[in-house]
Formats: structure tokens, C-alpha cells, sequence
């Protein structure tokens, strides 16, 4: 029994020296590399660069107030198409106890000079009537009664508006009613009744009662970057792709780029806005996120390879071209003259066919 386990034993420790030896000898072998062969294609190259930014109406009108005061009514709310001047909300006017004062004190000696003035147009009419007095003197004494009733109106006018927002003469033109200017969309409506609001003035931009828009007018703006500035211009077409709406592209056109840049996360970004093309189908909101995608340079039906089967070496380019594959692949080395890319696919202008095979990455590792 204890020879048969020696016996099994010795032949466990031969078999793991075997083993062990034939696994150096595996390692020890060179790998062949097998590749994946690929063909030149004859297509459309594009260089491209994406600029990300936003959808906004090409102008929002910020309607406010002509009065201070609180809001007493607000008609509309945001999402509501507008008229140019529909009335959004109604201004109630809290007078200012100064202001007030010097209104009221200007009617009532406004009330007191005119009532002087009949009394004195009276008299001068009696004389005038008695021959006691000239023509010239009659008509003067006319004027200066019309002057004082003049004043009177005007001093009730003013204090009506100081007190209630409105004068009886101009009632259909009331500063109270905060009217839109233009015909659009409300976007926003960022009062409510009972908030208190302010006329704009020298010290003041005043409290925005509204934000109204023409939604048929619409623009990308986003920001490119200085590196790729230099290649875009006015006019150039731009193919937009809203976030919101990922199934559709959008045609727009380049209209403006900003002649300064604004640094952001240590990078020099300029302005860009695009003209927006959008079907009378399809509803935008303002303030989608967008990317535009701008073609700096495109070359069409060239000869193209993956830029991954390229070579770059030295400042030069180089393709591997197959030429056997008995006993295994044997590929020659080629210089290539190469033009755009498009991160992807690279346009090879010169040395190389369309009938040639060009080795691409490894696919396997096999004894």
C-alpha cells in the first residue's frame, strides 16, 4: 500500500513539472496578431463643430408699469397669446401724501383765481356794454378769464391723477391699464394682485409687470470656441438639435458672431446667434437647450479609412496595406497623403485605392 502511494505520489510531481514546463514553453512562443481588414470607402467628409447654447425669442418686451401703485387685477397669465394693447393688468394708484397736498392746493387756488375772473369779467362786461370801457380792454378781460378756467381744469386733471392714476380727459388712455406693445406670446407674468409696483424712472428700472414675445421669431444662441472662431462666418447654414424635441433637426443660419470673448472655466468662448427655421407644426417653448452643429469644411465622394487603420509617425502618415495572408497576414507599409476628418473617418487623397485592403485593429490573439 505505501509503495502504490509513493508510486502516485512521483507520478503527481512529474505530471506538475510537465505542466509547469509546457505553460513556459506556450509563453515563450511569439503571439501572432490577427487584424481586422478593411476597405476604403468612397463618401462625404465633414469637419464639424458643436456650439451649445439655448432657444429664446430674438426679442422679449418687458412691459411695465407707467404709474406706481399695487396691482388690483391681473388678466392674463403666462402662455396666453397677446395683442398689441390688450390690457394685462390694472394698477391701483397710492398717492403720495406730498405730491397729494400740492394738488389739492393747486385746485383751490386754481377755483379761486377763476372765480375772480368771472366776477371781474362781469364787471367789465357791464362797462363795456355802458361804452365806459374800450373794446381792447373787454377782450383782454375775456382772455384772462379763459386763462383762469384753464388753470382750473388742468389743476383738477392733475390732482385726479396724483389721487386715482387717471384724469377724466384722457380716461381711454388711463396709466392704470398695463397694456401690451406688442402682439406675442406672455412668457411670464411675474406679479400677482396685491404686489406692489413702481414706474421706471432715473434711479429705478422699474417692476416688470409682463414679458411678452414673438415666438415665430426665434434664435440659437450659444458659445464656440476661439480655436474654431476663425472658421465660421456670417451666413454659414447650421443644423440644430433641440433637446427637447431629439427626434427632429432644425435648419438655421449663422447671423451673428461677438467680436469679444468671454472667459469661462479658462477658456475663450465667443457669442454666436442663428436665425432658427421652425415648421408652423411644431411648438418651442423659450429657453430650450440646444446644440448647433456648424460644418467648417466638407469634402464629398473622397476616398475614405477608418482614422484608427492610420499610422502617425514622425509627421507622417502611414497606412498598412495587406498584401498575403498565407502563412498568415503580411501587410506592407504606406505612406499617404491625407485630408479632413471627421473624429471618425479620414479622407485619404493619395496612396492608397478603393481596391486595397488596409489593416485596421487587432482582432485576436491565437498560438
Amino acid at each position: 500500500m505505501k509503495k502504490l502511494f509513493k508510486i502516485f505520489v512521483l507520478l503527481l510531481i512529474v505530471a506538475v513539472f510537465i505542466g509547469t514546463f509546457g505553460f513556459l514553453y506556450v509563453k515563450s512562443q511569439p503571439k501572432k496578431k490577427v487584424y481586422e481588414i478593411v476597405t476604403p470607402v468612397v463618401t462625404d467628409v465633414e469637419k464639424n463643430t458643436v456650439a451649445t447654447g439655448k432657444v429664446e425669442p430674438r426679442n422679449e418686451v418687458l412691459i411695465k408699469p407707467q404709474i406706481s401703485g399695487i396691482i388690483a387685477e391681473v388678466y392674463k397669465e403666462a402662455g396666453q397669446p397677446i395683442r398689441a394693447g390688450e390690457v394685462i393688468a390694472k394698477v391701483k394708484v397710492i398717492p403720495e401724501m406730498g405730491q397729494l397736498s400740492a394738488a389739492e392746493s393747486r385746485l383751490r387756488i386754481s377755483d379761486i383765481n377763476y372765480r375772480q375772473a368771472v366776477q371781474e369779467f362781469e364787471r367789465m362786461k357791464t362797462l363795456y356794454k355802458d361804452d365806459l370801457i374800450s373794446k381792447e380792454e373787454f377782450e383782454k378781460c375775456e382772455v384772462a378769464l379763459s386763462q383762469s378756467k384753464e388753470e382750473k381744469e388742468t389743476a383738477a386733471d392733475a390732482l385726479d391723477i396724483v389721487r386715482d392714476g387717471i384724469s377724466r380727459k384722457s380716461a381711454s388712455a388711463s396709466n392704470t391699464m398695463i397694456r401690451s406693445t406688442i402682439d406675442g406670446l406672455i412668457l411670464d407674468v411675474p406679479v400677482k394682485v396685491g404686489n406692489s409696483v413702481i414706474m421706471s424712472n432715473t434711479f429705478n428700472d422699474g417692476t416688470t409687470i409682463a414679458i411678452v414675445a414673438n415666438m415665430s421669431d426665434l434664435i440659437f444662441k450659444g458659445k464656440i470656441d476661439e480655436t474654431e472662431v476663425g472658421r465660421v462666418h456670417e451666413g454659414m447654414p447650421i443644423k440644430l438639435t433641440i433637446g427637447a424635441l431629439q427626434d427632429m433637426q432644425f435648419d438655421a443660419c449663422l447671423e451673428y458672431i461677438s467680436p469679444r470673448a468671454r472667459e469661462e472655466n479658462g477658456a475663450n468662448l465667443f457669442e454666436i446667434k442663428a436665425a432658427i427655421t421652425i415648421p408652423d407644426s411644431v411648438y418651442i417653448r423659450s429657453g430650450y437647450s440646444a446644440n448647433a452643429e456648424i460644418v467648417l469644411q466638407r469634402s464629398p465622394r473622397v476616398l475614405t479609412v477608418p482614422e484608427s487603420c492610420v499610422e502617425f509617425k514622425d509627421g507622417k502618415n502611414y497606412v498598412h496595406v495587406l498584401t498575403g495572408t498565407r502563412p498568415e497576414q503580411v501587410f506592407e507599409r504606406r505612406p499617404v497623403t491625407l485630408g479632413i476628418s471627421d473624429g471618425i473617418k479620414i479622407e485619404v487623397k493619395e496612396g492608397i485605392t478603393a481596391d486595397d485592403k488596409v489593416r485596421g485593429t487587432e482582432k485576436t490573439n491565437t498560438l
